[in-house]
């Protein structure tokens, strides 16, 4: 899991630091540390303390200017304004960031003659079918048999928010659904998107010997990605590590 959202959720863990940064977001300027500390009552000092705990753990940045661009003698005064972070937290990881994105697009990219549900589908596996590809251009595992390649699925897939288990050498389970509880109010839909993505992630991957197939559970993600039945090279699960 991500620790920089849960660091900066820790961070804003006092009521001081969490005053400070609620002033400064509503504050539509940057603030100095003299406005923090009256915003909350406590000194100059003590509020530079825990304004640089929160740029710290990257809620705010900083930089030195005068206040309201007017130039005075001396040094400009150290200034603090939100960062562009953006806190999620969710136990466990959910991606309804991912599954708007999908949606969005396949609204966007509908074709003529084109369902929606078709859109969807085609759409998920494009998104997948992109993550794999660049997974691979990083790390260029050569060519995958089934067990290197699940190996390889199970830390990508954990990236990007699903819970794998590999329950055998050859069989991968994931046991969360990122896009729950979504998956509750349309499961045919949500479970199709989920299995074209997977089904596209390892094309990208070049992964043929495994497929992604719908195994619903009762709590778990509803895909198992498990050998091919017939997969697109020779079959041979060859662990070779060539280019």
């Amino acid at each position: 899991m991500d620790q920089e959202p849960i660091s900066a959720l820790a961070a804003l863990d006092d009521p001081l630091r969490s005053g400070m940064y609620t002033h400064i977001r509503h504050a539509r300027h940057p603030v100095t540390r003299d406005e923090a500390a009256e915003a909350v009552g406590i000194s100059r000092k003590l509020a530079a303390f825990h304004l640089d705990k929160l740029v710290a753990a990257g809620l705010l940045r900083t930089r030195y200017e005068f206040v309201g661009g007017i130039r005075k003698v001396g040094r400009a005064p150290k200034v603090y304004e939100p960062s562009d972070l953006e806190v999620q937290v969710s136990i466990p990881p959910r991606q309804h960031d991912l599954l708007a994105d999908i949606l969005l697009d396949a609204v966007l990219e509908e074709g003529d003659g084109e369902t929606a549900r078709q859109a969807t589908l085609r759409t998920a596996h494009r998104h997948g079918e992109a993550l794999g590809s660049a997974e691979r251009e990083q790390l260029r595992p050569g060519r995958l048999g089934t067990e290197r390649a699940l190996t390889l699925i199970s830390a990508v897939v954990e990236r990007h928010g699903f819970e794998p288990d590999r329950e055998t050498a050859t069989c991968l389970r994931l046991r969360n659904c990122p896009f729950h509880p979504l998956a509750t109010k349309a499961p045919d839909l949500v479970c199709g998107i989920n299995q074209a993505f997977l089904g596209g992630l390892l094309d990208g991957l070049q992964a043929s010997t495994v497929e992604a197939v719908l195994d619903p559970r009762a709590g778990e993600c509803c895909v198992e990605l498990r050998p091919a039945t017939s997969p697109h090279d020779d079959g041979s699960g060859s662990e070779s590590a060539t280019t």
